[in-house]
């Protein structure tokens, strides 16, 4: 894959608790630079990054429920509608992952709807589901159920319990319709890595360390 064609499905990331405002204006400047097609900040920066991106075809996303998805829904519902407002227009949130692995199945597909439903038309939902916590059946599961309830993209995780390996984006992609996303997610740092998740099925892939990864890709 070229280096033009990778930089598109990029979510270039700075979502780490110590992120500074130098640091969110600067990821926010690679992305304009390079043409990343999301920058993906805390939601205590939107602000800023709206700002910096304003005029640029670059989508500004932020998280709900970060990182652990033991919010309760109505919680993450406001936090997500709150990031709208601040300039978001993709919400990468974790599903309730403990509802889940007890079988509450209906409850997690609520907890995934009323963010839907909270950020309206035109919004870009990703549902974090932590795979290195998952079975392969309850990631199958959960790829349903994200589905179902009317999210756009089902992610493989946070990045805090473990990296993305191409075979459960296999799994996902295997058990979401083709109008359905599947984003990667955790430590991808070279291009190599991201080639090998995309072709198991990724559509999008989000790292911190973007800028390595395109050194690396050709660009022809």
């Amino acid at each position: 894959m070229r280096r033009d064609e990778l930089v598109r499905i990029i979510d270039h990331t700075l979502v780490h608790p110590a992120a500074t405002q130098r640091q969110v204006t600067r990821v926010c400047e690679e992305a304009l630079e390079h043409g990343f097609g999301c920058v993906i900040v805390n939601p205590v920066h939107l602000s800023l990054a709206a700002e910096v991106l304003k005029g640029s075809p670059i989508r500004l996303g932020t998280t709900a429920g970060f990182p652990s998805g033991a919010n309760l829904s109505e919680i993450k519902a406001r936090e997500a509608a709150a990031a709208v407002k601040a300039g978001a227009v993709e919400i990468d949130m974790v599903g309730s992952i403990g509802a889940l692995k007890e079988g509450s199945y209906l409850d997690f597909r609520k907890d995934v709807a009323e963010v839907v439903r909270a950020v309206g038309q035109g919004v870009v939902v990703k549902v974090i589901i932590e795979c290195p916590y998952l079975t392969d059946e309850e990631k199958a599961t959960a790829a349903k159920l994200v589905e179902a309830a009317g999210a756009h993209f089902v992610k493989t995780g946070t990045g805090f319990a473990g990296g993305a390996v191409p075979s459960d984006v296999e799994i996902l992609a295997r058990n979401v319709g083709k109008a359905m996303g599947v984003k990667a997610a955790g430590g991808i740092r070279s291009y190599r890595q991201a080639v090998e998740l995309i072709a198991a099925g990724a559509t999008r892939l989000g790292s911190s360390t973007s800028l390595q990864i395109l050194a690396e890709a050709p660009s022809v």
